[in-house]
């Protein structure tokens, strides 16, 4: 569906609130009645209200009622103005919009699709835009999705040509009348389809020119839009979903017990009534006149039923209501302790935990699935040069003076840059041996960086202070770029033309030639440039499996040792790019760039004829060596994944990325092995392809589990899968799945998601890759739905927040990335590893701490009835109670506030020395207990207590475990073992793994930014001959004889 956004009236106000002033009574108190046991006691007030059945004032009942009520309110009303708050500051914010001619400061919330709004760098994009045209060339602007997606590498936005002209003319923007016909609001945040109607012309949009709310501009000094989405219709709002009531396991228990509990109410009241009409029938009429009566009931069956009623009201104790301010009072208590922990602070940030749902606590030791996102939650999306290999030799590693390698640790000292003055200061190696030799001019090291420096799509730019930033596409070429920088070979500037390096000191310009870009298929990268001796090389940079079998022959004995290289630097889990390079002469290249040219003008099968040229020049290529990228990892991620898993915690990986870069993180904190008997990679596009694999799946897990050799066992174990018993069977090893968001779809489908299910729940580690936003919550609803299990979602970015509200606990991480999710979230903190503690210390004290206290709650409150019960049949079933309510309620209120006084006491005496120096005279005896301690004799004697104490407890005990083991027992014995085999695994992790898992160059890296920087559109204009460049060009096609510089 379409619709014109002119004519929509939609404002940019966001509301994340549930109440207002009006709405808040009526609200709360549904939602609050909806508990059973606050509907159970305002039935018991309506009958104590009712003077025949009633022993009890309603004082007793709508004091309590009222208090938990209004206590409950409150909290609800304190955590709605925090996030009025929130709203309130977001709705405030400034931004310039054009009216009546002019920029004026108007607030966000005031902000109407149709406005067009001035964006200024680094400013938050208000609204959902579409981008009319920015300061940079060819209307093309940077911005940073961290809020959107928890990307922190640029992307590119580029204005239609006709919108891109208009600059920064005023009065053209304000003449500006076109309309915009576009799809529905939606959540999808990677498409927009939508047709701009200007001056009679239909121009097509996408979500190249849509400068999503959320997102920062980068790098760019301003920019025009018009709001297409605002507020609750923006893509960021429309992924926020609507916020669930959440409630825990406890909470349901509760909910059931009091139906139970209120049946076995009725049941005594039942034979209390006709106890009292066996009594009235029989010897009632005798005592009638010590009956507070006002008239006499002479029916007894009238009078069993009017008891019936009396004696629900006197013993509704069994379930009070005090039951539930304590629950709310305990998990109070539970949330600061978790607010409190210093173990859980990240001073870098000044960061606590946040417990943003107080109501949750006792379910953090229930988890079972924890769903986590990748970028920015396992990892810190910064890449760092860590270890290369330059002509069969490896740099990274540190040696001591014995020849042994070393662990890099604060102590080790780095490489000094300090010769080179442009040198990145954040930027750290320490293998001195590299720098030396640079310095020695090693003729393949120098090339080796100089491909670095030349083979890449970043853009430089030059700070007034002389401050050179690279603006980055990805990461991984930000890291590699930045390493050439510090060694000596900074890549300054690039034209359309030429790219301009300082290697060592000197300036040289290069002639690019030609730009080979990247793809998905290709898995590399590369140039073609002329050096300033008119020599012509093509450099290359990409995956392994992709540049091994394109080198030359006579670089076989090289390749074999840069590929064990590549096996031990991906065994530590970091991301391997292969590098070489090709001599090309002139005739060669004259006649190639014909057949490129040829390709390129093309009509028919034109991307097929490109990559045959392609692959005509990539080929017999000299190996340089190969590069090895960390992808850092959050500080104990691998330590915490470790811990999750031995306490039988599933964990499950849903990222946006690409399966590569999942499957390198995954290496990296250990969540996949080289000791797992198989990975099961999916990535059928149809549900045919996805039905065919899961099946293959399922095969090899139950036949290597069962080992069967027939089919009978298959068909056997299969008819038990289709009979509901499919997420009970286990087998024996070690498996991962791995599955691409295209055939999730598939798998998501409802004739599929249980097979889907039965191989993933079979599996250590489960692995989505390239899933949207809506795909994380539906994988959520799936685990829950079918394996009734306690799940909790941690992620970092607005495309997460489904996620997080679709899990019984959504945890956001905060930090750089943004507060998107963590505004979505009932837990925050700073960093992916203190879920272990949130998870193993306070899950699991504040489950126990609230099991212990209602086990013994609930046996004080059936003791209390009972008493009642049992009294009935020595009052004659007249519904008298043994105790004055007045008189139970005094004695509750001494023994409560009488214990934590004592207790209290106790403590201040035994610790305070005030408390001494108050009363010297009456604490004589001080300092005794130090001078007995002294005593041997007194040491003796505490040893043989405790033995003879203790020794038969401890001999009963291992005589009970080794004879019969408790479920307990066998679980700890088990991960004893697991913990013993865990020095052999961390050996066997550096098995070489084939290269087809250690492949990196898929990484974050996009198709199309060749074709941007040959082009010249993303180049500021500082300089005549660029303003012609593109006159020029067809000149240079036909005039390759006059060593003109030839592009793509």
């Amino acid at each position: 569906m379409f619709y014109i956004f002119i004519l929509i009236f939609q404002d940019n106000r966001i509301k994340t609130s549930k109440y207002n002033i009006l709405t808040f009574l009526p609200i709360n108190l549904f939602e609050q009645f909806q508990r059973v046991a606050n509907a159970y006691f305002l039935f018991l007030l309506i009958l104590q209200l009712i003077p025949e059945i009633s022993s009890l004032s309603w004082f007793t009942t709508i004091v309590p009622l009222a208090l938990v009520l209004t206590i409950t309110a409150v909290k609800d009303a304190t955590d709605d103005y925090f996030r009025h708050k929130t709203d309130n500051q977001v709705n405030n914010r400034q931004s310039e919009v054009l009216k009546d001619g002019k920029l004026q400061n108007e607030k966000w919330m005031n902000v109407r699709a149709g406005d067009i709004i001035k964006l200024q760098n680094n400013q938050f994009v208000a609204a959902d835009l579409l981008l009319l045209s920015g300061s940079e060339p060819h209307g093309l602007s940077y911005i940073e999705t961290a809020e959107l997606d928890g990307e922190t590498n640029l992307k590119v936005r580029q204005a239609l040509p006709v919108t891109s002209e208009l600059g920064a003319d005023i009065r053209r923007l304000a003449e500006f009348d076109g309309e915009v016909v576009c799809e529905t609001p939606n959540n999808k945040l990677d498409k927009f389809i939508g047709v701009l109607l200007w001056k009679d012309n239909k121009y097509s949009l996408n979500n190249e020119q849509m400068l999503l709310r959320g997102c920062v501009l980068r790098n760019t000094d301003w920019c025009f839009g018009m709001v297409i989405f605002a507020g609750p219709d923006t893509k960021l709002m429309q992924n926020s979903g609507r916020t669930k009531f959440k409630r825990t396991s406890i909470d349901r228990l509760m909910n059931t017990l009091v139906l139970w509990i209120f049946g076995f109410l009725v049941c005594m009241g039942i034979i209390l009534a006709i106890g009292n009409s066996i009594w009235e029938h029989q010897v009632g009429a005798r005592f009638r006149m010590y009956l507070y009566w006002k008239e006499v009931v002479n029916s007894s069956v009238f009078s069993g039923f009017l008891t019936f009623w009396s004696y629900i009201i006197i013993l509704n104790t069994v379930v009070p209501i005090s039951l539930y301010v304590s629950v709310e009072v305990i998990r109070l208590g539970h949330s600061y302790f978790i607010n409190w922990d210093r173990k859980m602070y990240y001073a870098k940030n000044d960061t606590p935990a946040e417990v943003r749902t107080t109501t949750l606590n006792e379910e953090l030791g229930q988890i079972e699935y924890v769903f986590s996102d990748k970028t920015g939650t396992l990892t810190q999306n910064i890449m760092t040069f860590n270890k290369c290999s330059i002509n069969g030799k490896t740099y990274g590693d540190v040696y001591d003076e014995l020849g042994r390698k070393t662990e890099i640790n604060e102590k080790t000292v780095p490489v000094d840059f300090s010769f080179n003055p442009l040198a990145d200061s954040k930027f750290q190696f320490y293998d001195h041996s590299l720098i030396e030799s640079i310095q020695l001019r090693d003729r393949t090291v120098h090339e080796f960086f100089r491909l670095l420096s030349l083979c890449h799509t970043v853009m430089p730019e030059e700070k007034n202070s002389g401050e050179l930033i690279y603006q980055v596409q990805s990461p991984d070429e930000g890291a590699l770029v930045t390493a050439a920088r510090n060694f000596g070979f900074i890549f300054k500037s690039r034209t359309p033309e030429t790219i301009t390096v300082e290697e060592m000191g000197q300036l040289v310009t290069y002639q690019l030639l030609a730009f080979l870009d990247f793809n998905n298929i290709r898995k590399r990268m590369s140039v073609i440039v002329r050096n300033p001796y008119g020599q012509i090389k093509l450099y290359c940079k990409g995956a392994d499996t992709m540049l091994f079998e394109r080198l030359h022959s006579s670089n076989e004995e090289l390749a074999s040792l840069t590929s064990d290289h590549l096996g031990e630097f991906a065994g530590e889990g970091l991301r391997t790019l292969v590098l070489a390079y090709k001599n090309l002469t002139e005739e060669y290249f004259k006649e190639w760039f014909k057949i490129l040219q040829e390709a390129k003008t093309s009509v028919d099968s034109r991307d097929e004829q490109l990559a045959t040229a392609y692959e005509e020049i990539e080929r017999d290529m000299m190996l340089l060596g190969a590069t090895a990228i960390e992808d850092k990892l959050q500080e104990g991620v691998t330590e915490t994944i470790a811990s999750l898993s031995l306490a039988n915690i599933k964990i499950w990986v849903l990222t946006g990325d690409k399966p590569e870069t999942a499957m390198n993180i995954g290496y990296s904190c250990r969540m996949l092995t080289d000791a797992m008997n198989e990975i099961f990679i999916m990535s059928g596009h149809t549900v045919m392809e996805v039905r065919e694999e899961l099946r293959k799946a399922k095969e090899r897990l139950f036949g290597q589990s069962e080992g069967f050799s027939n089919g009978h066992v298959f068909r056997k174990k299969k008819e038990k899968l289709n009979q509901g018993s499919v997420f009970q069977v286990t087998v024996t090893g070690d498996y991962a799945l791995v599955i691409n968001g295209h055939s999730l779809a598939h798998a998501l489908e409802a004739d599929l998601e249980k097979e889907f299910l039965e191989v993933a729940f079979m599996c250590k580690t489960v692995l989505c890759c390239r899933v949207t936003p809506l795909q994380k919550s539906q994988v959520v609803e799936l685990v829950r739905k079918y394996r009734k299990a306690v799940t909790l979602a941690i992620g970092d970015g607005a495309n997460d927040i489904n996620m997080i509200k679709s899990a019984h606990i959504g945890v956001g991480i905060s930090g750089q990335e943004g507060m998107q999710a963590v505004l979505a979230s009932d837990y925050s903190f700073a960093q992916f590893r203190y879920l272990q503690r949130l998870l193993l210390v306070h899950g699991r004290w504040s489950y126990f701490r609230m099991c212990k206290f209602l086990c013994y709650f609930f046996y004080k409150n059936f003791a209390f009835t009972l008493v009642h019960f049992w009294f009935g049949f020595f009052c004659g079933f007249s519904a008298q109670i043994v105790l004055d309510t007045n008189y139970w309620t005094a004695i509750n209120h001494f023994f409560i506030w009488g214990s934590v006084a004592v207790y209290f006491a106790i403590l201040f005496a035994m610790h305070s020395d005030e408390f001494f120096d108050i009363f010297p005279s009456h604490f004589s005896f001080v300092g005794n207990a130090r001078h007995s301690l002294g005593q041997i004799s007194v040491w003796l004697v505490i040893l043989l207590t405790t033995v003879v104490s203790v020794t038969p407890v401890i001999t009963l005990r291992f005589l009970k475990i080794d004879l019969n083991p408790t479920l307990t027992d066998q679980v700890r014995k088990l991960q004893r073992a697991r913990r013993k085999q865990k020095p052999l695994q961390t050996q066997m992790h550096q098995v070489y793994r084939t290269s087809s898992r250690r492949s990196a160059y898929a990484f974050s890296h996009q198709e199309g930014f060749g074709e941007l920087i040959t082009s010249g559109r993303n180049m500021r204009v500082r300089n005549f001959w660029i303003e012609n460049w593109h006159k020029k060009t067809a000149e240079t096609m036909n005039s390759f004889s006059n060593d003109r510089p030839m592009n793509l």
